[in-house]
């Protein structure tokens, strides 16, 4: 008995460090990933004259990188482009509904003629629409998707040529926690939040033989200033009241200039996704883990929301109140100083 055990005993040994040794080496590789320099690099941000697109020009900047802005309101852009320019660097900054595959193919033609071909696209161009289920039309619901789905997707096949051509490229895709939980009073934003995961996760399967690396971000509430451009429907100062203050307090939100690094971090590395805030992160496990708890959850907070479902939209700038206008919401309001989200049209 022995005997055999002796013989048996350096086979087991072997195959144990062969497993070992590659699971080390498969270990090894990932952290090694090759980390991309943005320094002369193209970026173009859809949605770069406010919140998080505008902190995130201001980075790249940083790195050395060009950068390209676009944004509907002609005002706020320029506004973006003047701090931009002062920072240091080349800024182009292009008036562009992204949502317009014309206006998309504009663009991307206007960041050949000065930078040439893009190598870094961050599909960040959002809106939010907050109010009950039946405050919310077909409109509204279809002005979502063309936002967070149809708007990437033209983005997409605009910068796709070139980047193929050179077997090089980033795209990262801005979504939300909302696309991977749909939160009530939220669900035409959650709806197209869960097609931009969907189309980000498949993009990345799809290019990666192509050089092309696609990251699928999922923050949590940030605190950009953004609330008060959203739009509210039923008992919209109620609406505006829980969200702006959700928006405004940490622990629930998360410094939009730490998810911004962390958003680059991860298109560095070319990660396939990333989880911004605690919340986002304890929020997405607890769907994969225990899907009828979270629904339970969820149906609950529901039922601690405003229920008035009239149609009317406002902006956030129109519903507030001394609850939203008091320190609960003073990060907010610092957010919306510093990340232009001031003096915005009204549409």
């Amino acid at each position: 008995m022995a005997e055999r055990h002796t013989k048996e005993f350096p086979r087991l040994t072997l195959g144990t460090l062969t497993a070992a040794g590659v699971g080390l080496a498969l270990g090894l590789r990932a952290l090694v990933r090759p980390r991309l320099s943005f320094r002369d690099k193209t970026v173009l941000i859809t949605g770069g004259s406010r919140g998080l697109g505008l902190i995130l020009a201001r980075d790249f900047l940083k790195e050395g990188a060009r950068v390209v802005i676009c944004g509907r309101e002609e005002t706020t852009l320029q506004r973006a482009r003047t701090e931009l320019e002062h920072l240091g660097g080349e800024v182009l900054a292009v008036p562009c509904d992204v949502t317009e595959p014309v206006q998309v193919e504009a663009m991307v033609s206007a960041v050949h003629e000065r930078f040439g071909a893009v190598d870094v696209l961050v599909n960040n161009a959002g809106i939010i629409q907050t109010g009950p289920l039946e405050s919310m039309t077909i409109e509204d619901f279809e002005e979502a998707i063309a936002t967070h789905l149809w708007a990437p997707l033209y983005t997409t096949l605009a910068v796709l040529p070139e980047m193929k051509r050179r077997s090089e490229g980033r795209i990262v895709n801005i979504s939300s926690i909302g696309g991977k939980v749909s939160v009530p009073h939220l669900v035409p934003y959650s709806a197209s939040k869960f097609a931009l995961v969907g189309l980000s996760d498949g993009m990345r399967a799809e290019l990666a033989q192509d050089g092309i690396k696609v990251t699928t971000v999922c923050p949590g509430l940030m605190r950009t200033g953004s609330p008060r451009n959203a739009t509210f429907k039923g008992d919209h100062e109620k609406e505006y009241a829980w969200f702006y203050v959700s928006d405004s307090l940490p622990g629930l939100s998360i410094n939009a200039e730490r998810a911004a690094k962390k958003i680059i971090e991860a298109c560095r590395r070319g990660d396939a996704e990333v989880l911004v805030g605690l919340p986002a992160k304890l929020g997405a496990v607890a769907r994969a883990l225990a899907p009828n708890l979270t629904a339970s959850l969820l149906a609950y907070v529901n039922r601690q929301l405003p229920q008035d479902s009239h149609p009317e939209r406002f902006t956030g700038s129109q519903s507030e109140t001394p609850l939203t206008r008091s320190w609960l919401t003073e990060l907010s309001r610092r957010a919306a100083q510093r990340n232009n989200e001031t003096e915005v049209p009204i549409h």
